[in-house]
Parts: C-alpha cells; structure tokens; sequence
C-alpha cells in the first residue's frame, strides 16, 4: 500500500524539463578560497523525500563554482542572470531554483550563470547573521563573469541576478554591497565591477530586521545606485511576504525602479513549476518586466 501512495505521489508532482547541459564550469577562486579555515567534508546531494519539490539538495560546498549556461546562437540576447538557490544558507536547490530556472532562462535567451556558493554555514558563524562567504562568492561571481563576458557572448552591461528565498537575500545583500569588495582582489576580475545590473528576488527571507520590524536588515542597504528589482512572494508564505514589500518600498523612496507581485497563494519554495496556484506565473511576468526594461534584446 504504500509504495502505491508514493507511486501516486510522484505522478502527482510537477515535472520539470531537462536542464541543459553547461558549457562550462569554473572554479570562482584561485587559490586558497578566502575564510576557509578547515575541510567540511565532501560535497554531496541530501536525502529527499517522494513528495519534495527539490530532489537535488545540495550542501558541504567548500570550493564554490559557477555553471554557465548558453542559449541557442538564434536566440541569444546577450544577457546573463547570475542564479542563486536557496536553501537557507544549509543546502542550495539545484534543481528546483537552479537547473530549471537555467532551462527556463536559456530558452528566453539569456546565458544563465548557476552559483554554487558556500554551505552551510560553518559552525564559527553566528546563526543570527547573514554568512560572510556567500557574499564573497556572489560578488566575486559578478565580476569573473563581466570578465568573461565576451568569452560567453554575455554584453558586460547586462549582467543581472536572481534568487530565492536565501538566494535571494544574497541578490539584495550583493546588490546592495558591491562598492567595495568583502575580500583582498585576487585578479583581474576583481578590478571589474560587482554590481548587478538587474536583480530578481523570488520569496527572499532574512530582509526584514527582526520580527514584525518595518525596517530592513543593516545589512541590506537600498540607495539610489541599487539595480532595478523584481519580486514576486505568495501572501501565504511562512517566509513573510513583508521582506519582499519592505524591500520593495525601500527601492522606491530611493528612486529605484521596482516592481513587486504578492501572490495570494502558493507558499514557499514553489520555484517556476505549473500549478494550479497563479504564483506560477511569475516567469511570464519577470520576462515581461525584462523585455520593457530593454534587458532581452538581441546582442549586437
């Protein structure tokens, strides 16, 4: 009897499309990777349940790495978002909020640029603050990849960043620290500009300061140089829908184009699978909200 319920579970669960293979995968630091004191063991993928969503959860990464990406020469753009899983800064959603949104990205023509930054957070990091590494991973990713961007045909001026729930406090956390490197330069990617040009937070926790606050975390300082932003977050999310509002109107009072889309349903973690649920939708949206924004048109 049970192995029917799981059979049946399985059939019931949305499924998604083959991601595509990257083109290529690069190790973000050479050399020692900077705050790393001791091993953590290898990385492996966590045991997931029949009914999860994400499949692929991936943790114990040490020595943090991109998977880039490339459309079809027909339909590249020459835009690149950079994707950040979440996974509360434990494990990183490689499939749900990482291969499948390259698959999805890819296919409207933009290079998409998987992030695997550092977890989980190493027992010497307070639990109450946003892990230092992970930024150091995302600022350095932005600049090897506008480095790199003529190698991967990527136009150096539209290099964006998307995450969710932890991936995206990590996009508003690197969008809003990226005038001065969180570690020593190591090269010439270093001289290059960490700034998104764009930014994408679907479901981003840890914004708000603490509680019910109707302030930001003091990590997360919007100003009027921060990238255009958009969110989308279901109502009833236990992750509160107010980190994406309270960003939101923060941009906003700084004279940062943003737009947000609160979802009445949908919960946390649903990534851009169909559903019955019109958070489902938000792909749609956000290629919308690029394409106005100028960001999807063709490299010339």
């Amino acid at each position: 009897m049970n192995a029917i319920v799981t059979i049946l579970l399985l059939i019931g669960l949305p499924q998604a499309a083959d991601p595509p293979p990257p083109s290529a995968v690069v190790e973000l630091w050479p050399g020692e990777v900077p705050g790393e004191s001791a091993p953590i063991g290898e990385r492996r993928y966590l045991e997931s349940k029949p009914t999860e969503l994400c499949r692929k959860k991936l943790t114990n990464i040490s020595r943090p790495r991109i998977k880039v990406y490339r459309p079809e020469p027909t339909r590249a753009t020459g835009a690149a978002v950079i994707v950040a899983p979440g996974g509360g800064y434990h494990i990183l959603a490689e499939d749900l909020e990482g291969e499948e949104v390259a698959e999805w990205l890819t296919r409207i023509g933009v290079t998409a640029v998987l992030l695997e930054y550092r977890v989980p957070r190493r027992p010497d990091q307070p639990k109450n603050e946003p892990p230092a590494g992970a930024l150091q991973d995302a600022q350095r990713a932005v600049g090897l990849v506008r480095a790199r961007a003529s190698e991967w045909g990527i136009d150096p001026s539209r290099i964006g960043m998307l995450g969710f729930s932890a991936g995206g406090h990590l996009t508003a956390w690197a969008s809003s620290n990226w005038e001065k490197r969180s570690y020593e330069p190591r090269d010439a990617s270093d001289d290059m500009s960490c700034r998104p040009d764009f930014a994408v937070l679907i479901y981003p926790g840890y914004l708000q300061k603490s509680g019910r606050s109707t302030d930001l975390h003091p990590t997360i300082a919007v100003t009027p140089k921060s990238p255009p932003t958009f969110l989308a977050h279901a109502a009833d999310d236990p992750v509160s829908h107010e980190n994406s509002v309270l960003y939101h109107m923060a941009l906003r009072r700084a004279g940062v184009p943003s737009e947000l889309h609160i979802y009445g349903s949908g919960g946390h973690g649903f990534g851009l699978r169909p559903s019955s649920n019109p958070c489902s939708t938000w792909p749609a949206r956000c290629e919308e909200w690029m394409k106005a924004r100028g960001l999807l048109e063709p490299l010339k």
